[in-house]
C-alpha cells in the first residue's frame, strides 16, 4: 500500500486512526494494541499476500532468540552467545536468499564457464525470485533487537508489542530502522493513548509537506531521469548534466518525502519515529554527509558493524580496512549489483580520504569544501542508478563528451560554439528542455536553502501558517495524485 493513494489516504489511514484511538478511550489498550498491529499486517499484506506468513515467522523466530538471548540468568551465557549468532545468521541467509541468490547464482556460472573450470558441469539453477516488501528493512530492525537483547538494552516485552514493534506501518516498508528500546516505552505510554492536537497538526503538515516532495518534485524529476538512464544513445552534455542533477534530486525528495510521511503519519499515533533526514546536501565532506542522509541505516552500520570491528581505536590501517568493509556492505545491501558495491567503494575511498586529510589539520573554504562533497556525491549516484557500465560511461562520457578519448571541442559545454548553441541543446522528442533546467535550480535553491522539515513544523506548528502550508501542500499535491508510483526505497 503506498502512502501516495487515494485509498491510504482517504480509506486506511482515517480508518486505522479513529478506531485505535476509539478503543484508546474506553480505555481497551489491549484490543487498540491488536488493532494497530493488525492494521499494520494488513498494510504489508496489502501488496503480495504471499509474503504475509513470512514477516509472522520472521517476527516469531526473533522474537523467541530474543527472549533467550536476554539477561535471563537461566540461560547459559555460551548459549546465549550461540543463539544471538544462530539468529542473525539465519536473518541473513533469509535476506541474502530473497535479495542476493539471483546475484550470486548467475556470476558463480559466468565464473564456471572459465577455461579453468572446463571438468566442471555443473551449474546453480536461477529462478525468478520475487523480493519481499520491506524486506531489508524489517530484517536490520530485527537483527538490532537481537543485538541489543543480548546487551541488555531491550527488555522482554509481551509478543503483541514485538509485532507492533515490527510491523507499525509508518516504518514498515522503508524505515526509518528503530531500536526497541526507544520504540516501545513510547507504545506503553498512557499519555499516548490521548489524542493529541499539537501531533495532529505536527503530523498533517509534516506528511503534506512529503506527499508534495514525492507528488511533485521527485515524480517530476523521476520523468528526466529515466529518460537519461534507459537512452541508448548518447545524450548531449547539457542533457547528460541534467539527467545527473534530476536523478540527484529524485532520489533526495522521493527518500526524504517517504521520511516526512512516515514521521508525520506516526505522529497521528503520539509516536516519534527518529529522524531519518536531515539536509543531506548541505553536507561539507563525505562524513557530513552520511550523518545527514539515512540516518538511521548509518546508525545500524556504526553500532553493530563497524564499532564491533573495532572502529576508529584501532590502528589507522585497520581503522581504513573497517571503513572500507563498512561502505561495501553498505552498498551491497541497497541492492544485488556490481554497480552498487563500486558505489559502496566510492564512498568507502572517499572516507578514507577524507579521514587522512582532517589529519593535517586542513582547512578548505566551505564553498569548495560543498562543491566536492556535492559534486562527489552527484558523480557517484550515477553508479547508483545506472543498470550497467554501459549507462554510466553513456552518462559520464556525455557529460565531459569524451571522443575517442580526447574532449570533442564541438560539443563541449565549456566550448564557445556550444554555447551559441545553447538553445538548440537538446535532441529532438527529448523530454529535456528549458522546464527540466529550471527544475534543477528549484532542487538546488529547496536543498541547499530549506532547512530539515521537522525544524520547519516546529517553528509552525503554533502558527497559524501552519494551516495555510498544510492546506497549499495538500492541495496541491491532490492534483498530481494519478502518479502512484512507489517509492525508490522500496526496491532496497
Amino acid at each position: 500500500m503506498l502512502f501516495n493513494s487515494y485509498f491510504f489516504i482517504f480509506v486506511f489511514f482515517p480508518v486505522t486512526f479513529f478506531l485505535y484511538f476509539f478503543l484508546s478511550s474506553k480505555k481497551l489498550t489491549f484490543a487498540a494494541k491488536i488493532w494497530l498491529a493488525g492494521a499494520s499486517l494488513i498494510f504489508y499484506g496489502w501488496w503480495n499476500i504471499a509474503f504475509f506468513p513470512l514477516i509472522l515467522i520472521s517476527i516469531a523466530f526473533n522474537y523467541g532468540i530474543g527472549v533467550s538471548v536476554g539477561r535471563n540468568q537461566k540461560v547459559p551465557a555460551d548459549l546465549r552467545k550461540f543463539l544471538l549468532v544462530f539468529g542473525i545468521v539465519l536473518n541473513l541467509l533469509l535476506l541474502g536468499y530473497f535479495k542476493y541468490y539471483m546475484f550470486f547464482a548467475s556470476n558463480v556460472n559466468l565464473l564456471l564457464q572459465m577455461p579453468i573450470f572446463y571438468f566442471i558441469h555443473a551449474r546453480l539453477v536461477i529462478f525468478n525470485i520475487i523480493l519481499p516488501l520491506g524486506i531489508s528493512f524489517f530484517t536490520f530492525t530485527q537483527i538490532a533487537y537481537l543485538a541489543d537483547s543480548y546487551r541488555g538494552a531491550a527488555k522482554e516485552y509481551s509478543l503483541l508489542n514485538y509485532i507492533l514493534f515490527v510491523t507499525f506501518f509508518p516504518h514498515l516498508i522503508a524505515g526509518p530502522i528503530i531500536h526497541h528500546k526507544e520504540m516501545m516505552p513510547q507504545f506503553d505510554s498512557l499519555r499516548n493513548k490521548i489524542l493529541s492536537h499539537e501531533n495532529i497538526r505536527a503530523g498533517l503538515l509534516l506528511f503534506s509537506i512529503g506527499l508534495f516532495k514525492k507528488l511533485i518534485l521527485a515524480d517530476t524529476f523521476a520523468v528526466w531521469a529515466n529518460y537519461g538512464f534507459n537512452k541508448i544513445v548518447d545524450l548531449t552534455t547539457v542533457e547528460a548534466w541534467l539527467v545527473s542533477f534530476s536523478y540527484t534530486f529524485q532520489l533526495y525528495f522521493d527518500f526524504s518525502g517517504y521520511t516526512d510521511m512516515a514521521v508525520g503519519a506516526a505522529l497521528f499515533f503520539n509516536i516519534k519515529l527518529p529522524i531519518n533526514f536531515n539536509s543531506p546536501y548541505q553536507a561539507l565532506s563525505i562524513q557530513d554527509f552520511w550523518r545527514r542522509w539515512h540516518m538511521t541505516l548509518s546508525r545500524f552500520f556504526m553500532d553493530y558493524l563497524y564499532i564491533p570491528m573495532g572502529g576508529n581505536k584501532v590502528g589507522d590501517i585497520r581503522m581504513y580496512c573497517n571503513l572500507m568493509a563498512t561502505f561495501l556492505i553498505g552498498g551491497i545491501w541497497h541492492g544485488a549489483g556490481w554497480l552498487f558495491l563500486i558505489w559502496g567503494f566510492l564512498h568507502g575511498v572517499a572516507s578514507v580520504i577524507y579521514r587522512g586529510w582532517t589529519r593535517f589539520n586542513f582547512k578548505l573554504h566551505f564553498l569548495a569544501a560543498w562543491a566536492i562533497t556535492f559534486g562527489f556525491v552527484n558523480f557517484t549516484w550515477i553508479f547508483f542508478r545506472s543498470k550497467d557500465l554501459s549507462v554510466v560511461k553513456n552518462i559520464l562520457g556525455s557529460m565531459m563528451r569524451f571522443s575517442g578519448g580526447q574532449i570533442d571541442d564541438r560539443k563541449s559545454l565549456f566550448s564557445i560554439p556550444y554555447g551559441r548553441h545553447f538553445l538548440h541543446w537538446n535532441h529532438l522528442g527529448s523530454p529535456i528542455n528549458h522546464r527540466t533546467a529550471m527544475f534543477v535550480v528549484f532542487g538546488f535553491i529547496i536543498a541547499l536553502g530549506f532547512t530539515n522539515s521537522n525544524k520547519i513544523v516546529a517553528r509552525l506548528n503554533h502558527h497559524l501558517g501552519w494551516a495555510v502550508l498544510t492546506g497549499l501542500l495538500f492541495a496541491v499535491s491532490m492534483l498530481f495524485m494519478v502518479r502512484n508510483s512507489p517509492f525508490l526505497y522500496f526496491q532496497f
